[in-house]
């Protein structure tokens, strides 16, 4: 399966907008540069179509991720209980540190899990509860 993606440069940590078409495994090799470096984040894509777009947005051991499901609709997965709804993490969104409570927190592991599905199968229902933004 070919897949659409871009993300943060393991090398600067500086996000590339700069969109790589390749197979799952390029990706997962890009995902587990990044976790080496502690933090990132990656967009991606199928090919030949703009939407939906998943998002992962991680550090250390925490995550969260969007789906833009059109131009106009961005959704975040409610999180798995990983970090208490009242407490808050940053993760890179980009190039900027983003605050989020522990509603839409998952843990790294879980939400790569669900990027590595939906590029292999496209689906994005099955992914969990989404809150629309």
């Amino acid at each position: 399966m070919s897949v659409v993606w871009v993300g943060t440069l393991p090398e600067s940590g500086l996000f590339s907008p700069v969109e790589t078409d390749s197979g799952a495994e390029d990706l997962s090799g890009r995902f587990n540069g990044l976790r080496s470096r502690g933090q990132g984040y990656i967009e991606v894509r199928l090919p030949n179509r703009e939407f939906p777009v998943l998002t992962l947005a991680f550090r250390d051991d925490h995550a969260v991720v969007h789906l833009m499901s059109d131009a106009e609709r961005t959704s975040l997965l409610v999180g798995d209980g990983t970090v208490p709804s009242g407490d808050e993490i940053e993760v890179p969104i980009m190039d900027d540190l983003v605050t989020f409570t522990g509603d839409f927190v998952l843990d790294i592991d879980r939400a790569w899990n669900l990027v590595h599905y939906f590029s292999h199968t496209q689906a994005v229902t099955a992914l969990g509860e989404w809150c629309e933004l």
